[in-house]
């Protein structure tokens, strides 16, 4: 399926979406070890950062929220890969699961864990990660019924609570664009 957007590269870019570009480029994202491309051979970013450029504004608040997702929460690296490859799975996300499932080997991963994950399989996950994909599942259904509430909230703490539908929300916005615009890897 063919890109609904050209992709856009530094060479082409100006004012704001420039500035949001090499905020992207320059930031942790582009930092330490890459596990996946955030750049085209073409310079034009990856993914959903592309799209993000359409409105630099917007995009800037998204990309802010997802470096606040990726590198300065509570949760462990595990937990963090596991919640967004959940969702990933959820939305059938090709581009998340290809960066993230890179990034989740580095972190520990083994290969069969991230099987049962795009299987949406918890049963080989216990204690704080079992809760954390648990409660990842519910918010993509929606909700946290009253017991899935008091799981969460007591094993996690409600600031991580806060976190993980923070995280939820944004992957599975991030989903929704790729596949709007028909973004492949």
């Amino acid at each position: 399926m063919a890109s609904r957007i050209r992709p856009r590269t530094p060479d082409r870019l100006t004012g704001a979406a420039r500035e949001l570009y090499d905020t992207i480029t320059a930031g942790p994202r582009a930092q330490g070890p890459q596990h996946f491309a955030l750049t085209a051979e073409d310079g034009s970013l990856r993914g959903p950062f592309d799209a993000l450029l359409l409105s630099p504004a917007v995009g800037s608040a998204m990309q802010e929220l997802g470096a606040a997702i990726r590198y300065r929460t509570s949760f462990t690296d595990r937990c963090r890969e596991l919640a967004i490859l959940l969702v990933a799975a959820r939305w059938d996300s090709a581009f998340e699961r290809e960066a993230h499932e890179a990034i989740a080997l580095a972190v520990g991963f083994d290969r069969g864990e991230v099987a049962a994950i795009r299987a949406l399989d918890l049963s080989g996950f216990a204690g704080v990660e079992g809760v954390v994909g648990a409660t990842v599942l519910a918010l993509l259904d929606g909700d946290l019924d009253d017991e899935q509430w008091a799981l969460a909230s007591s094993t996690l703490g409600e600031p991580a609570v806060l976190e993980l539908t923070a995280l939820v929300g944004y992957y599975s916005t991030l989903a929704l664009q790729l596949r709007v615009f028909r973004v492949g890897g």
